[in-house]
């Protein structure tokens, strides 16, 4: 069989049944008749001399070939789907970079991370936030160029993906400034029966921050659970409860002076990862991004626990320059 005899119409129909194992459903999206449509993968089958799929009761399920056939449709297709998200802004002269964040990751790291293109007028960008397995089912069909998040991805020989480390912040404990300017907690030691706002069990520092809580035999009055950071970031500005957060969720607050950091934890530290596919096509903005990634970072490298430093000490208020 030579390469003009493979169909790629019928291979197209293979794909998106194998993708979901029902003929009705795919029929459907793809407005053919359901006979049509399994007429058009028996002519595959015909043409590659095995069959690609069996019936279990209701659902179809790829046999080896069908493994075989739908791992190099899936790259077939998805470098389509890729191509056609390059060409969306080129004919205004303009580059797509199409990012995925996860939902509990803090919107001010992702524009951190992203500021080198803000003021870039050739690069048109395409946020968008959701679940981590939803943003990697998009990466893996080409449809987001890199998914930011704060787990790493498991590796997996069936759908290798290039997980990459950007870089880690610790976390600290926050309250508003007029109440805790030149305080400093333990954490999690002091943190008994304080009234505290803490990430939702989603988020990947829930975890460990409990974990701390149990060791040291602490139990915190918890107020508010928050996955998401743009909604923790409110609350750690407006509640007067404590919160435990990375800084930079709070960067703008703490510069201000509305909020300041009351304690912090090297044992408890937030990592960023940056995720790609291994066969994307190199995209020279989003390399950049990736290569000076550590020095954005999380705003701050990771320091030793307030708590840790002795007696607190006053701080020396520096005076304004005039702008």
């Amino acid at each position: 069989m030579k390469i003009e005899q493979l169909n790629f119409h019928h291979l197209f129909y293979f794909w998106r049944v194998a993708k979901t194992g029902h003929l009705t459903q795919v029929a459907n999206e793809l407005h053919v008749s359901q006979s049509a449509l399994s007429n058009q993968i028996r002519q595959l089958e015909d043409r590659l001399g095995e069959a690609l799929f069996e019936r279990t009761g209701r659902r179809l399920v790829l046999t080896a070939t069908g493994q075989l056939a739908m791992s190099y449709a899936e790259n077939i297709f998805g470098l389509g789907q890729e191509l056609l998200g390059r060409l969306q802004g080129r004919s205004e002269g303009l580059v797509r970079l199409r990012v995925g964040s996860v939902a509990t990751l803090s919107r001010n790291y992702q524009e951190n991370w992203i500021r080198p293109l803000l003021a870039d007028p050739t690069v048109m960008l395409s946020l968008e936030s959701g679940m981590l397995d939803d943003l990697l089912g998009r990466l893996r069909q080409h449809q987001l160029d890199v998914v930011l998040a704060n787990d790493a991805v498991p590796a997996d020989p069936d759908r290798p993906l290039h997980c990459r480390f950007l870089g880690s912040q610790a976390i600290s404990l926050v309250g508003p400034a007029a109440a805790w300017r030149r305080r400093t907690l333990r954490l999690p030691e002091d943190l008994g029966g304080l009234e505290l706002a803490v990430p939702g069990p989603r988020h990947a520092l829930r975890g460990q921050f409990d974990a701390l809580c149990l060791a040291a035999g602490v139990t915190p009055r918890l107020r508010a659970e928050v996955d998401d950071m743009a909604m923790l970031r409110l609350v750690a500005r407006d509640s007067g409860w404590l919160t435990v957060l990375p800084e930079v969720v709070v960067q703008d607050e703490l510069r201000a002076g509305v909020l300041v950091a009351v304690g912090r934890s090297t044992l408890l530290q937030e990592n960023f990862y940056a995720i790609t596919t291994l066969h994307r096509h190199r995209m020279e903005r989003l390399e950049q991004l990736l290569a000076q990634a550590p020095a954005l970072g999380a705003g701050r490298p990771a320091r030793r626990s307030l708590a840790d430093t002795g007696p607190a000490r006053p701080r020396t208020r520096r005076t304004p320059k005039a702008s």
